[in-house]
């Protein structure tokens, strides 16, 4: 693949400021504060830090489920997108439609982040926009006068982080974050990885196997890479690769239960395997479902095999 452009494959363009241009605009769509008929959650969108303009959308569903007359509070879901770091929204209907099935569903109250982009804004940006978020959440449910749906509905001692792709990672380093902070009343309970995003330096077999796949071919994902991770770093640092970081593998038993789904024909498919082997090693009550049948987003193109997965989370969440 040396004539391969990865710059054109993502539509992007570099910039001599170290910036980048994206050329597509994703199809979005607005929140929807109102109830609408035919849509089975409402949605709004909230600004968690003015100083970063970091934001939020969160879902609830129409329906609040009762017992005996008293509304059952909800789980709260953090949601992170993917787009290896550096593309996509959360107004994105690839990620919004997810996000409101979720809420629906389960039920849950989702707070879906609008992280900073890679690579105006480098790793570990988007783990503190995470964990910035995080502790909004924890402010609104203190806070007499906090925001309205978190407050009355949401069950701050169930509470999820996850994401597909490099919103799994955020989800996964999120959460390990986390665990040196005072989130308190907030609980997480556990952590969803949808086919997550991971890397290292030495080329693993389905790497190889699948370099020229179609969506993610492996000069693609290195230059993810190469935008997201701190500058002078590569791929073995442990945003990319945790299992090369011992002092940092040790802190990952206190993720609790994790939930880990990859396919097959997923380039980064033996990067999750070991993600997933290491998290066993340090005693984290892991629930991996690994599919031979699928490849990376297929959850985007194959409804049928995301409303599957969505059913998983579903489970997990509950």
């Amino acid at each position: 693949m040396s004539k391969f452009d990865p710059y054109q494959h993502l539509s992007i363009r570099p910039n001599p400021d170290g910036t980048i241009t994206r050329l597509i605009n994703f199809p979005s769509t607005e929140a929807n504060p109102d109830i609408i008929p035919g849509i089975p959650t409402v949605s709004k969108d909230v600004t968690v830090n003015e100083e970063t303009k970091v934001w939020a959308r969160i879902f609830r569903p129409n329906k609040l489920p009762s017992n005996d007359n008293t509304v059952v509070r909800l789980p709260i879901v953090f949601y992170f997108h993917g787009g290896g770091f550096t593309l996509f929204s959360v107004s994105n209907i690839t990620t919004h439609q997810p996000c409101s099935t979720i809420a629906s569903e389960t039920p849950a109250i989702v707070v879906a982040v609008e992280h900073r982009l890679a690579p105006e804004h480098r790793l570990p940006t988007q783990y503190e926009d995470a964990i910035d978020t995080i502790l909004w959440v924890k402010k609104q449910v203190l806070d007499p006068q906090g925001e309205r749906w978190l407050r009355d509905y949401g069950d701050f001692t169930r509470c999820y982080l996850g994401g597909r792709g490099s919103g799994g990672n955020i989800a996964f380093h999120a959460a390990i974050k986390a665990a040196d902070r005072d989130i308190k009343p907030l609980n997480i309970n556990g952590i969803f990885l949808n086919q997550p995003m991971f890397g290292g330096k030495e080329r693993l077999p389905s790497e190889l196997k699948y370099a020229t796949d179609q969506l993610i071919p492996l000069p693609v994902l290195d230059l993810l890479w190469e935008l997201a991770l701190p500058k002078a770093t590569d791929r073995d640092h442990r945003y990319c690769n945790p299992m090369q970081d011992a002092v940092y593998k040790s802190k990952v038993s206190s993720l609790g239960r994790c939930l880990v789904i990859s396919f097959d024909m997923d380039p980064m498919f033996d990067r999750v395997q070991a993600v997933v082997q290491m998290l066993v090693a340090e005693k984290v009550q892991v629930d991996a479902r690994f599919d031979i049948v699928g490849f990376h987003n297929i959850d985007i193109v194959d409804t049928q095999r995301a409303q599957a997965i969505l059913n998983i989370i579903k489970e997990f969440i509950i």
